[in-house]
């Protein structure tokens, strides 16, 4: 199963009324839950593979915040979408270079599926760089702010 089958698979299940899915393959175990207040929690994992096979690629989880030096910080989307930088074309912005974030934090919002998912900080400290342009489409795991950490 590769990113854009994962990717129609959350699609799907973000319309329907299911609230968990399981799914398990010879060489992939995927797992989807979902709350109407947050965005979908997907776990991807590689099952052991047959010694006669290819070991299968499981595609990685991404990570909120990753190291780029002692005491920076690249906050990457976790989903495919459109990043927007408000809630709305009249509202401000969530944070600005030089803004001051916690835990919780609201960053941004990305739109998948008309479904609106605020993106929030999980790190202390201040923005530094913002690398998305506002409505733009950002893809799985691809950089969206640098943070200096407090």
């Amino acid at each position: 199963m590769d990113t854009k089958e994962i990717q129609r698979l959350l699609d799907y299940i973000a319309k329907s009324p299911l609230a968990e899915v399981s799914i398990e393959t010879e060489g992939l175990k995927v797992s989807v839950k979902k709350n109407s207040a947050v965005a979908p929690v997907v776990t991807v994992a590689a099952a052991p593979a047959p010694i006669a096979a290819a070991p299968a690629a499981a595609a990685p989880v991404a990570p909120v915040a990753a190291p780029v030096a002692d005491n920076l910080f690249t906050v990457k989307s976790p989903m495919i979408g459109t990043f927007y930088r408000a809630a709305g074309p009249d509202k401000d912005n969530f944070v600005e270079v030089g803004t001051e974030i916690a835990p919780g934090k609201t960053l941004c919002m990305i739109e998948a599926m008309k479904l609106f998912n605020e993106i929030d900080s999980e790190i202390s400290g201040k923005i530094v760089q913002i690398l998305v342009e506002n409505a733009s489409p950002v893809e799985f795991d691809q950089p969206l702010f640098v943070v200096e950490k407090a």
